[in-house]
């Protein structure tokens, strides 16, 4: 009976740390005092974070990647000095053909090499020039580790 209960025990630890390390986020951390979360999809060769604010208003998209996203950014478009996870880059108004909808003077966009063959694309849809600085610092110390990006297959 003694062997049963162990064999039940030590079955069950094993399924509770295989759903965790499913379950492991694969997005960099947020500070806990930003009051958002990430929305996590990961694919093959991608992983898509979206955080929300508590409303559920999406202020930051971030794709990390293998492949380069090969994005033109325009450098009539270059707007703030920045970084991410150690890098340098320059934030850049999206390219939406000389259309200024509503919200257009605080979205950004960015994407920043960070290692071999590991990119990271960053937009940021701020409500307001106090909230897109906000969002810039937070992203400037956002940590990576390689695990946070999906392999190529």
């Amino acid at each position: 009976m003694k062997i049963l209960h162990a064999l039940v025990v030590l079955g069950l630890s094993l399924v509770a740390n295989v759903t965790l390390a499913q379950s492991a986020a694969k997005c960099p951390a947020l500070p806990a005092d930003s009051n958002l979360q990430w929305q996590e999809t990961a694919q093959s060769t991608y992983v898509l974070c979206k955080a929300v604010d508590a409303g559920g208003r999406e202020v930051m998209t971030l794709m990390l990647t293998g492949r380069d996203p090969s994005i033109p950014l325009n450098r009539s478009l270059r707007e703030e000095k920045g970084g991410f996870a150690g890098e340098s880059l320059y934030w850049y108004k999206p390219d939406l053909g000389g259309q200024e909808p509503p919200g257009y003077a605080t979205r950004r966009m960015t994407v920043v090499k960070f290692d071999k063959n590991q990119y990271a694309q960053i937009s940021l849809y701020a409500g307001d020039a106090s909230e897109l600085r906000s969002l810039q610092l937070m992203s400037q110390g956002m940590n990576l580790n390689p695990s946070a990006v999906a392999a190529e297959r």
